[in-house]
């Protein structure tokens, strides 16, 4: 039996919450990561791991032992690293991850200059609109938008967006420009579902945030549909203020309601920072932290 193998898999699986899932992680049979852990208990000779279900939990001896296999796999880790050279030069692959149209707004830039600044390294940049978990998917730094649940994770704020509505100059034209929330009552919406519930946006005033129903005549599951559909005219729509600084600016959508937005949502850069970090990914904080400012200062709170 390997037992550094053995420990890597017996980490996974309690990280991972269950077997199956961590041999998603490393890329292994299930009956594997379960021999593997079994292996491990016959040769301490004793149980770690408790199998209820689909859920697993740590005996005491479990607990005790998994802590120290997580000191040892990291001070290996530590010393590979440090041979090969990541302490000393910016180098090896860096793994980012950010939504679509923000990385192929915000980020994309950003990482060009950056890969024209360090040529031993290279980026594999992930764009996808939804929670990428940085341990399951090996993923150094991740770009995220809104408030950040409580974690072990380190988060540096960038920036800030802004959630906005808006409309073809047309459609107001024929259908009138609302001038509170309420109003709304009396257009036609676009919902965009990764943004809101259908049937209710959220606006704020003096007394706070408030929920106002709307009539949604389309639905989409992307911003960039929802969108198209304002700009052809067919009625109102929420969005963020990345997503549609482009249209705004040329004039093909008029910003709504600009004194009830609500808070907007922070940006932040997020990465695991345990331990002393690669070289690769502190030069890729320092430089990127201070372009995304820069770049979502710019855009700027009126966007009119």
């Amino acid at each position: 039996m390997d037992r550094l193998d053995a420990m890597t898999v017996l980490v996974a699986a309690v990280e991972a919450g269950s077997l199956s899932a961590a041999g998603r992680r490393l890329s292994m049979p299930l009956a594997t990561v379960s021999r593997r852990i079994a292996e491990l208990e016959a040769h301490l000779g004793a149980r770690l791991l408790v199998r209820s279900g689909r859920r697993l939990s740590l005996t005491e001896a479990g607990r005790a032992y998994v802590a120290a296999c997580r000191r040892i796999l990291e001070d290996i880790g530590e010393a590979e690293r440090s041979a090969a050279g990541e302490y000393s030069t910016p180098r090896g692959e860096l793994v980012l991850t950010a939504p679509i149209v923000f990385g192929r707004l915000h980020v994309l830039p950003v990482v060009c200059a950056f890969l024209a600044a360090y040529p031993d390294i290279q980026v594999r940049l992930m764009l996808a609109d939804r929670m990428v978990h940085l341990a399951d998917e090996q993923v150094d730094v991740a770009v995220r938008i809104g408030r950040l649940a409580d974690s072990r994770l380190v988060a540096a704020q960038v920036g800030a967006i802004r959630r906005v509505v808006c409309a073809a100059p047309a459609y107001l034209a024929a259908r009138g420009t609302p001038a509170i929330p309420d109003e709304l009552a009396g257009h036609d919406c676009i919902a965009f579902e990764g943004l809101t519930v259908p049937g209710a946006w959220r606006f704020a005033d003096a007394h706070g945030e408030m929920a106002v129903p709307i009539r949604a005549r389309l639905v989409v599951n992307t911003a960039e549909a929802a969108i198209d559909a304002a700009v052809a005219g067919l009625g109102v729509t929420r969005v963020l203020s990345y997503q549609v600084a482009g249209a705004v600016q040329e004039g093909r959508l008029a910003l709504l309601l600009q004194p009830f937005e609500p808070a907007p949502w922070p940006v932040s850069l997020v990465h695991a920072g345990q331990g002393r970090l690669p070289l690769k990914l502190r030069a890729f904080l320092d430089f990127a932290a201070p372009r995304l400012r820069e770049r979502l200062a710019r855009e700027g709170p009126p966007l009119t």
